[in-house]
């Protein structure tokens, strides 16, 4: 995704309308949007992909085959199951209009997927096969942005008030979806938050460069427009007690997410200096929203050795603020050996491909390093200045194990190290352990086949059920449980 590849030319054009073209998948090259230059894009907090024209876009729905059977979105390639083909061909054909109700049939939130997604739709195409895939979310971000920048976005009224009133616990991508869903069937929905912003890791997980915070507020708008409450600073379990939820709500739906961030057990682990990515994020897109930091408490990469202890998404994601805070360097450490350039065969199409995914960051003066161990830390008044580490290799004898290499240790400096290994599940501290839900073994909150946990009328869905996952698992999860919900209260009412 560095820059727009002019497509070769192909069919006629007659009026407003493409043409179907059979052979458009062979005569057009993939087109994405355009990367602002790294050295623009560190100077601000914006997003910096530069839109496709329309033309652009018509021209890549043309590359759509459509496939007979389309594994783009079964739930291999879209988990929310949009109707990809459907709208690509509309998009060809300049109907927008049409195109974006196809999208919010299946998605409540295509402008998030289409910024957030990792697009396993795009791993699944059929092109993929022997060519570049179609650009899914580059043309699903396009139709959800058209759709309000043509004001086609309006709330939804429900048809009729049902009288019954839902809980939904959690602001992120699911719980949001489960609210629009339950209202948009009449219900009264309630949300509540325990920060004071509405979004989850919408709002303070994901920096302002890959979602501004506009983008977000303009949905929730929609939201608040169709009738949906929310409740900030409102900690259920803590601050309000899950007795009054259950005393005042037909149903309860959980979905607080995953956010449990996995530790590092390490000697010097205490030191001032080392945080987890989530508290480095937070507090960077509360910068951006105006707010006041206190200098005490600030986590501030500037001028500093930046170390981040993972190799993922959020680990890149704390490499590019770290970067635009004015680090000096930023180093990534993964414990794991360097995936492929190509699709491994482990993961044959249509699967998601273990490969080497190159991010901005990266191109923004993140470096890599594969087959890292950190050992500990060190420092003097209380501060990390140093990070001890080890390399390691897949051990040959217990497969799926990394083994320390003899006499690879190594010290390096670090002023501010991030801890960006994933997440463990749920917090159970509070509201979990209050409710006493049933656990499954991985930690999250176990359902049945109707979302409903092991205490009746309380429903759960996203990340607090599945784990970690993608927001278009979210956005599923939460549509799913609201269908499930819904049932629920027009079965025992």
């Amino acid at each position: 995704m560095h820059g727009i590849s002019r497509p070769r030319q192909r069919g006629s054009v007659v009026g407003d309308s493409v043409l179907r073209d059979a052979r458009a998948f062979v005569t057009l090259r993939r087109a994405t949007p355009r990367r602002q230059d790294a050295g623009e894009r560190l100077e601000h907090w914006r997003e910096f992909y530069e839109p496709l024209p329309e033309d652009i876009l018509r021209e890549q729905g043309a590359r759509c085959m459509d496939c007979g059977v389309p594994f783009c979105h079964g739930d291999t390639g879209c988990p929310v199951r949009n109707a990809i083909p459907d709208w690509n061909g509309l998009v060809q054909n300049g109907s927008w209009r049409a195109a974006l109700d196809s999208l919010h049939a299946t998605n409540n939130f295509p402008e998030f997927t289409g910024r957030l997604c990792p697009a396993p739709c795009e791993s699944a195409c059929v092109l993929g096969i022997i060519d570049q895939p179609v650009a899914i979310r580059s043309i699903e971000q396009a139709i959800a942005d058209r759709g309000f920048d043509e004001g086609w976005i309006v709330p939804q009224s429900p048809a009729s008030e049902s009288g019954r009133c839902v809980a939904v616990v959690g602001s992120g991508p699911a719980g949001l979806a489960a609210a629009q869903q339950l209202r948009r069937m009449g219900h009264s929905v309630h949300v509540f938050e325990k920060s004071d912003r509405i979004g989850g890791l919408l709002r303070y997980g994901i920096p302002e460069f890959k979602l501004e915070k506009r983008v977000l507020t303009r949905r929730i708008d929609q939201l608040l427009a169709e009738g949906v409450r929310f409740h900030t600073n409102s900690n259920v379990g803590e601050s309000l007690r899950i007795e009054e939820l259950r005393r005042d709500y037909d149903a309860i739906c959980l979905a607080i997410g995953a956010g449990m961030p996995r530790d590092l057990k390490v000697p010097g682990r205490v030191l001032n200096g080392i945080e987890t990515a989530m508290s480095f994020l937070e507090q960077q897109n509360r910068r951006d929203a105006g707010e006041y930091i206190d200098p005490r408490d600030t986590i501030d990469a500037r001028g500093k050795k930046v170390v981040i202890i993972g190799g993922g998404d959020t680990g890149s994601d704390c490499a590019g603020t770290a970067l635009r805070q004015g680090a000096s360097s930023v180093r990534q450490f993964e414990l794991l050996p360097e995936p492929p350039h190509e699709r491994a065969s482990t993961t044959p199409w249509p699967m998601w491909p273990m490969q080497l995914r190159t991010s901005h960051a990266h191109e923004e003066g993140c470096e890599r390093e594969w087959c890292v161990s950190t050992t500990g830390f060190s420092g003097t008044s209380g501060r990390v200045e140093r990070l001890h580490a080890v390399r390691v290799a897949p051990d040959e004898n217990e497969p799926g194990r990394m083994a320390p290499v003899p006499d690879s240790e190594f010290t390096m400096d670090a002023g501010l190290v991030l801890l960006a290994m994933g997440f463990s599940g749920p917090v159970r501290d509070g509201l979990l352990n209050r409710l006493r839900v049933s656990i499954t073994s991985a930690g999250t909150v176990q359902v049945d086949e109707a979302h409903m946990t092991s205490i009746p009328g309380v429903f759960a869905a996203g990340d607090v059920k599945r784990g970690a996952s993608l927001i278009v698992w979210a956005i599923r999860e939460g549509r799913d449980a609201a269908a499930r919900i819904d049932s629920y209260l027009r079965r025992i009412h």
